[in-house]
C-alpha cells in the first residue's frame, strides 16, 4: 500500500512539473533574419522600454507554429512573442508586432 501512495505521489510531482513547463511568458525581440520556406525566424531578446540597451544579446532561432504569421514580419521588427520547448524544439506559439 505504501509503494501505491509513493507512486501516486511521484506521479502528481510530474504533472505539476509538466504545468509549469507549459506555462508561456511573454517575450520581446528583434527579428534579426526569417526563412518562411522551413518556417523559422530568428529573434534577439530584449527587455522592454529599452532601445538599444541589449545589443550584445544572443540571437535564438524558432519554428513557428503558424507559418502564415512570417508573412506580415521582416527583419528589424520588434516583436512580443510566447515559446513553448516540446522535444527540444523551440516554437513560437504566439508572435504579435509592436
Amino acid at each position: 500500500m505504501k509503494i501505491a501512495g509513493t507512486i501516486l505521489a511521484a506521479i502528481a510531482a510530474l504533472g505539476i512539473a509538466g504545468t509549469s513547463a507549459l506555462a508561456q511568458q511573454m517575450r520581446t525581440g528583434m527579428v534579426t533574419g526569417i526563412d518562411r520556406i522551413s518556417g523559422t525566424i530568428s529573434i534577439r531578446d530584449m527587455p522592454d522600454g529599452t532601445t538599444g540597451a541589449n545589443a550584445g544579446a544572443a540571437t535564438e532561432e524558432f519554428k513557428v507554429q503558424d507559418g502564415a504569421k512570417l508573412n506580415a514580419l521582416h527583419a528589424g521588427d520588434r516583436v512580443t512573442f510566447a515559446v513553448s520547448d516540446a522535444a527540444g524544439t523551440k516554437t513560437i506559439t504566439k508572435i504579435d508586432k509592436k
